[in-house]
Order: C-alpha cells, then sequence, then structure tokens
C-alpha cells in the first residue's frame, strides 16, 4: 500500500513503527501514534474512568473511522495475521472496555483485534495475545489533597481508588486488608504479588514530571510473609549469584582495560608499556565517568583514546598540579602546560 494523503502517510508511519518495535500492532497503537487519542487520556478510558475510547478522542468519531479504513487496508497489503485481545477496565469488577459510543459488535471487534506478522512463530504469537490480554493491574492513588468518599462520605482517607461515581476510600472499595509493600525489591514484589489473590499498584502523582509514579504495592498480608520467607530461603544463592556477576563484570572491564592499552601502544608506540598499561586501567575504570567509559572511549575510537593519554601527560608529566594548587586557573594553568604535552606525545608517537 502506497500512501498518497497526508493521513494515510501518518497512519502508515505509525502502524509500521509499532509492528517494528514491538512485534504486533493495533488500531489503538495507530491512535495514539498519530496524536488523535492522547496517552493520557488513554489511561483514564482504562482505568474506567472515560465511558468508551472515543469520549477521549481529539476527533470525531467520523474521523477515527476513516484511520481505521485506511489501517486495515495497510494490514490487508502486508497480510498479517489477526488476534482478538480482551480489553478489561482496571477496576474491581474487571469490565470490558467499550471503544465506541454506539457500540456495535463489528465496530468493537476490529478495535480489539492486534495483528502480528504472518512469519512470527505461533508460539510467540500465543503468547503476545495472552499478555495484552491479561487484566491490568488496579490503581490505588495516594492523593495530593483531601477527598469525600462517594460511598461513605469520609474525608480523612490517606489512598483512594477511582471509580465510576468518584473517589472511594481503600475501606469501601474492600481493599483495607492489604498491606503496603514499599517499592524497590523486585524479588519480594514479584513473589507477594504471585502468591497473592488481590493486589493493586499504590502510585502518587509528581507534579514536577506531571505524571503517576509507582510507590509501590498493597498485598495480602499472607502472601507478603510468603514472598519474605521465599526470599530468605533463596538469599544465599542470590548472593552467589551476585559474586558471580561481580567477577564477570571484573573480568569484562579487565579485557577493557588490556585493549585500551593495546590501542594506546598502536597509537603511540613510544609509550612505556608500564605506562600503556597504567593508562587503560585508570581511563576503563567502571563507573568512573572517565573518557575510557564513554560511548567513544569503549569503541576505542582514535581522538577518545588520545584524550586519554593526554589526561595523564597532563597529570603525571607537566606542573600542571602545581600549578592548580598555587591558585592558577585552570584555563591558563593548561595553557602554560600545553606545549610540555605536546613534547611528550610527539616522543611517544615514535617508535620505541
Amino acid at each position: 500500500m502506497q500512501p498518497v494523503s497526508k493521513l494515510e502517510r501518518r497512519v502508515v508511519a505509525a502502524a509500521e513503527g509499532a509492528l517494528e518495535r514491538q512485534k504486533y500492532v493495533s488500531p489503538l497503537d495507530v491512535l495514539t501514534g498519530i496524536g488523535w487519542v492522547p496517552a493520557g487520556l488513554v489511561t483514564d478510558w482504562r482505568q474506567g474512568r472515560a465511558a468508551c475510547l472515543e469520549a477521549v478522542a481529539a476527533v470525531s468519531a467520523d474521523r477515527l473511522a476513516d484511520a481505521m479504513e485506511i489501517f486495515h487496508r495497510w494490514v490487508a497489503s502486508r497480510g498479517l495475521r489477526a488476534g482478538e485481545v480482551e480489553y478489561l477496565a482496571a477496576t474491581r469488577d474487571r469490565r470490558a472496555l467499550r471503544f465506541t459510543e454506539a457500540g456495535d459488535a463489528a465496530v468493537e471487534s476490529a478495535y480489539r483485534t492486534h495483528w502480528t506478522a504472518a512469519d512470527l512463530p505461533e508460539q510467540q504469537r500465543e503468547r503476545l495475545i495472552t499478555r495484552q490480554s491479561k487484566a491490568p493491574d488496579l490503581v490505588v492513588v495516594l492523593p495530593q489533597k483531601d477527598f469525600t468518599c462517594t460511598g461513605c462520605g469520609a474525608t480523612d482517607g490517606n489512598a483512594l481508588i477511582m471509580e465510576d461515581a468518584g473517589p472511594l476510600c481503600l475501606t469501601c472499595a474492600d481493599l483495607d486488608h492489604l498491606v503496603f509493600l514499599p517499592a524497590g525489591d523486585a524479588a519480594l514484589t514479584r513473589r507477594a504479588k504471585q502468591a497473592g489473590r488481590l493486589s493493586a499498584v499504590v502510585v502518587r502523582f509528581n507534579r514536577s514530571r506531571r505524571r503517576h509514579e509507582r510507590q509501590g504495592l498493597l498485598v495480602e498480608q499472607a502472601a507478603l510473609e510468603q514472598a519474605e520467607q521465599q526470599c530468605l530461603s533463596d538469599e544465599e544463592a542470590r548472593a552467589r549469584r551476585r559474586e558471580r556477576d561481580r567477577v564477570r563484570r571484573e573480568a569484562a572491564d579487565e579485557v577493557f582495560q588490556e585493549k585500551l592499552a593495546e590501542e594506546i601502544r598502536r597509537l603511540f608506540p613510544g609509550c612505556p608499556p608500564a605506562r600503556a598499561a597504567a593508562i587503560g586501567r585508570h581511563a576503563g575504570t567502571r563507573s568512573s565517568g572517565r573518557v575510557g567509559r564513554s560511548a567513544a572511549g569503549r569503541a576505542l575510537d582514535p581522538e577518545a583514546v588520545t584524550r586519554a593519554v593526554i589526561a595523564s601527560v597532563r597529570h603525571e608529566d607537566t606542573a600542571y598540579d602545581e600549578l592548580l594548587m598555587a591558585g592558577v586557573p585552570r584555563d591558563e594553568a593548561r595553557a602554560r602546560i600545553r606545549a610540555d604535552i605536546d613534547l611528550v606525545l610527539e616522543r611517544w608517537r615514535r617508535t620505541g
């Protein structure tokens, strides 16, 4: 399918991008990709705070239908395989989400259909469909200001869940028996969620970033205790794994530092081997922020390697540090010792 109109080009670009990025594409991917359905309002819809997707769209239902028609022509031209996905609301009743105000069965089904490449392995395709059909997490909000529960009228709640009628306190939402597990321990969080029958993600709105950020999880007490016991029982194994990972990272650092020293010797054959090795170790130290750990340094870019050598010569073979200690401004100190650096580099560039 060759795009003709501006809308066709936008729809095709959004569809191609989604398919390449995530191995499947849906009408919702396209509508958010072209900006007709803002991502923030999609969240409201998924959490049951909008009657249908059309209600949060920035364009009319007719324009959405135009985009859907273009999308399905593109799908036919690519020979993609269809799979229908459940869209469930992040509410206690897990009701099916509606896409259109009219609720026509055929149109709703078209919106729920996700498309995968024809050559995608069947097992991978089934995993994608299953994951996409999974009910979303319940979301509990830590409010920025006081709220009135629409269930009991209380105004002293410290957390809420949004329902159609408005905010509910955790007691009215039947979530007050859950305990809070702060974010930070991924293994404990994962196991507590798996062990329980009920859980909810806790979020707080960050005003500076203008988004909700995850604070932790509400889980059942028994599930948390089981998860804690599991984590304690395999702590020794996890410690051994961390130690193996540390040794492997250190070994990788040593290999990189040796390669960096070899490149220094190639560019500066007159540099003493011990000095090249010392520069490689210093510049290639993990998390040091030095030039050897930059993207260019890791790629052994000659310019980056030369900067690492210059930094070493500046501190080890000139009076630069003494000048700084004497109060000479940095730029002036560098200007004074530039000729000394050039002399050392010229000597090292000659074959030893």
